[in-house]
Parts: C-alpha cells; sequence; structure tokens
C-alpha cells in the first residue's frame, strides 16, 4: 500500500494534523489508531475546561474531540481504528510503516510523510522504585481515570495520591464526588507539577492536604493496600528521618509525570531531546528525518490541549508543504535556539528563516518557581524580548512569539537564547 501521507495516533494531535493537512490539500492520507474510538485520551476525561482557546468556549474532552472528529468525517479522512503501528524505518524518501490489525492481519505501507502522533503515558509504580509489597489497589492517576469514568468502577474508598500532576489533581476530585475520601497528595518536588486552576478547583475548594517535599517511603498490605507511610525529603529528594507518618488507605494512586510514547520514534533513528524524552524538531515540527513530522505530547507534555491542537494543525500545514515540495530552501542554515537560566527546553529547537511563518511561537517550560522575573530572548547578543512574569512554575508551560521580520534584520543570526532574568526592562 502505497499513502502520501500517514497519522500515527487519532487522539486530539493526531486529529487536528489531519484536518490541517487535508484542508492544505493533502488528498492521500489515512489516520492510524489503536484504540477502539478516534479522540485518544479525551474519551474518559469528562471533566471541562477544555476549548476556551479553540473554541471559545467550555467542553468536556469528550466534546473537545467530538468537535475533530465531526471536522474530519465532513472532510471525509479515512482511519483505522484497533490498528497498531509496530514498526516505522525509512528507506530514502520513503517511510515504510508496518501495522497490524484483525482484520487485515501485518500490513506494510509506503508513505512519502509520516506525522507522528501517539502521545504519551504515565510513569508507572516499577518507575518509582517505591519499596513494599505489591498488594492489590495501587493504580497510576489515568488507569483510575478510565475505570471510573468510562468503566464505571470505583478503585476504593480511601486514598493517597503521589504527585501533583493534572491528573491526579483532577482524580482527586473525582473520586471525593464518587464518594471517597481522600486523605491527601503527597508531591516530592517543593512545588506542585500540575496547573494552579486544579490545585485550587480539586484540592482547595474540597480542604485536600497538599504535601510538598513528601513522597511515600513504605506501602503496608500484601493482599490490598492497607497504609502508606509518607516521609518529608530534603533538597535531594532524600527521606528525612524521623518525619514518617503512616496513612491508612485503601487505594494508592500514582500522578507522577508523563512520558512522551517515542518507541517508534527511537526505531526510526528520529534525534531526540533528552530533557523532553521527545524529538527534536525545527520550525516546521520536522524531525531530524525528513517528512517525519512530530507534534503534541509526543513531541514534548502539554498542559492545554487547545496547544495540543494548535501545534498539530502546524503540522499538518507543514507535511502538506513538504509533499507539495513548497517548503523553503532546503540548504538554508538553521538559527538554533537555547534554552539557558531556568528555561529547561524549546520547541522547536532550531529554526530556518525561510521556511518560518511571520511569527513563530517557541513553547518551553522552566526548572523552577520564580517570582517577579522576565523571560528574555536573545537574538545574538540583541535582545529583542523582555516580558515581565509575576510567577513562573514547571507546572505550567510557557511561549515567546518570534517575528520573522525581526530576525531577518540581524545579520548573521546562528543563535537564539531563552532564558530567565531578574533583569526585567521597565
Amino acid at each position: 500500500m502505497n499513502k502520501d501521507l500517514l497519522i500515527i495516533g487519532g487522539g486530539p494531535a493526531g486529529l487536528a494534523a489531519a484536518v490541517s493537512a487535508k484542508q492544505a490539500g493533502v488528498d492521500d492520507l489515512l489516520i492510524l489508531e489503536r484504540d477502539k474510538h478516534l479522540g485518544g485520551i479525551l474519551n474518559q476525561c469528562i471533566h471541562n475546561g477544555f476549548g476556551l482557546h479553540t473554541f471559545k468556549e467550555e467542553l468536556t474532552g469528550p466534546e473537545y474531540a467530538d468537535r475533530f472528529i465531526q471536522k474530519a468525517a465532513e472532510l471525509e479522512i479515512p482511519y483505522k481504528l484497533e490498528t497498531m503501528v509496530v514498526d516505522i524505518s525509512s528507506d530514502g524518501d520513503t517511510k515504510v510503516v508496518t501495522y497490524m490489525n484483525r482484520e487485515e492481519g501485518l500490513v506494510t505501507v509506503n508513505a512519502k510523510a509520516v506525522i507522528l502522533c501517539m502521545g504519551c503515558r504515565e510513569r508507572s509504580r516499577g518507575a518509582l522504585n517505591i519499596p513494599g509489597y505489591r498488594p492489590a489497589g495501587i493504580y497510576t492517576a489515568g488507569t483510575a481515570q478510565r475505570y471510573v469514568n468510562i468503566e464505571g468502577r470505583m478503585p476504593g474508598k480511601e486514598v493517597v495520591i503521589l504527585g501533583s500532576g493534572d491528573i491526579g489533581l483532577i482524580m482527586a476530585r473525582r473520586m471525593t464526588f464518587e464518594g471517597a475520601k481522600v486523605k491527601l497528595v503527597a508531591e516530592l518536588m517543593p512545588y506542585s507539577g500540575g496547573l494552579k486552576r486544579n490545585i485550587a478547583q480539586c484540592l482547595n475548594d474540597f480542604d485536600i492536604p497538599l504535601l510538598l517535599s513528601h513522597t511515600v517511603v513504605d506501602i503496608k498490605g500484601k493482599e490490598r493496600v492497607e497504609a502508606v507511610v509518607i516521609a518529608q525529603v530534603d533538597e535531594k529528594s532524600k527521606p528525612i528521618p524521623g518525619t514518617e507518618q503512616e496513612i491508612k488507605c485503601d487505594t494508592l494512586l500514582l500522578s507522577c509525570g508523563l512520558i512522551p510514547e517515542n518507541e517508534l520514534s527511537n526505531a526510526l533513528g528520529v534525534t531526540m531531546n533528552n530533557v523532553t524524552n521527545g524529538p527534536l524538531v525545527n520550525e516546521s515540527l520536522e524531525t531530524s528525518v525528513p517528512g517525519v513530522f512530530a507534534c503534541g505530547n509526543v513531541l514534548h507534555v502539554h498542559d492545554l490541549v487547545d496547544y495540543v491542537s494548535e501545534e498539530a494543525a502546524q503540522a499538518g500545514k507543514k507535511a502538506a508543504q513538504y509533499l507539495t515540495g513548497s517548503t523553503g530552501d532546503s540548504n538554508e542554515p538553521a538559527i538554533s535556539i537555547k534554552a539557558v537560566d531556568g528555561v529547561r527546553y524549546t520547541v522547536p529547537s532550531v529554526i530556518r528563516l525561510d521556511h518560518m511563518e511571520d511569527r513563530q511561537v517557541v513553547r518551553f517550560r522552566v526548572g523552577s518557581v520564580y517570582k517577579k522575573v522576565a523571560i528574555q530572548v536573545l537574538a545574538g547578543d540583541k535582545e529583542i524580548m523582555n516580558i515581565k512574569k509575576q510567577a513562573l512554575a514547571p507546572g505550567e508551560m510557557e511561549q515567546v512569539i518570534l517575528q520573522k521580520s525581526v530576525l531577518k534584520e540581524i545579520p548573521g543570526l546562528k543563535e537564539i537564547t531563552v532564558r530567565v532574568t531578574t533583569a526585567a526592562r521597565n
């Protein structure tokens, strides 16, 4: 089978990328989705708060996904469900993708371009090295969310949550709504990993304690969780002796971060960012393998799905330009974007002016909590941006917008730097 464009993943990123590519003139495209339905993780996110940027109204996760599913249907975009991509490789200009499903068995597709939209997964208990037995009652927050919202099953009645990621915060509220008692949320870091609004709406509104610089050091119970032992940690994240306290519970939910699903990216030999665990991309969201693009949570973990859709629409548009050969000069030197002084990474990490739109969004996260600082952007030695910020936190994604016209006026530009500074300009 031959295709111009293959989109791996039918969640919010894959749907937005497909819609954008189709609108840009790509007719020979196909979405491959491993689940039974399009929509990805949004199908189990029944809380509201989605769509304020994209649709200017507040939607639940399924409602947000349905907007894009309906649009894909209107554009007659083909897709395959319950279809797992098992391998991807590059043979010159052709990307060889192998997938399998019950109806067709093992199928190989030769594609001219591919957009990676596989999303992310939760860190499991095995990745956290929590001591103790492995009794029933330990779940990732996302698994618990699926049990409650999709399957109508309650994981337990007395709950402790480890990690203050957004899914964990949302599940603290959801479990409370369903009659469970959420004893506390323990967070290893001295700051929360979730959005401020989720801390306020999911914890503060229900008097659920958030213990920062705390972690689980032991799990009690053999058949079923009976209690967990939490302790305060020092600046090196080591438990402090004498601070242990035992909390009786029957359920431990883990909300300890998300990891981009990049097994396929690694198999393809894409150059990866060791900070985000996602691919390094240029201004077109193109990876180090020409014709392979990445967007959404497979690229870097987002805090808002609206930004996923916006980024994916850009990937779809740029993939269409790649297929038609309407991109800029392929030999144009790249300008690197460096993340320094509190900025952990940037997406993209390089830009080519000839390929840029008039405005280029650069997204990033900081590595700590900052107050009364500024985001400074330097083009070479010239400051082109200085944005005052009352507060910055790792749980909130930030962005700056580069203007092509400004960058073109700087001769010999080779490097752009994004940093946190106390030197805020008046």
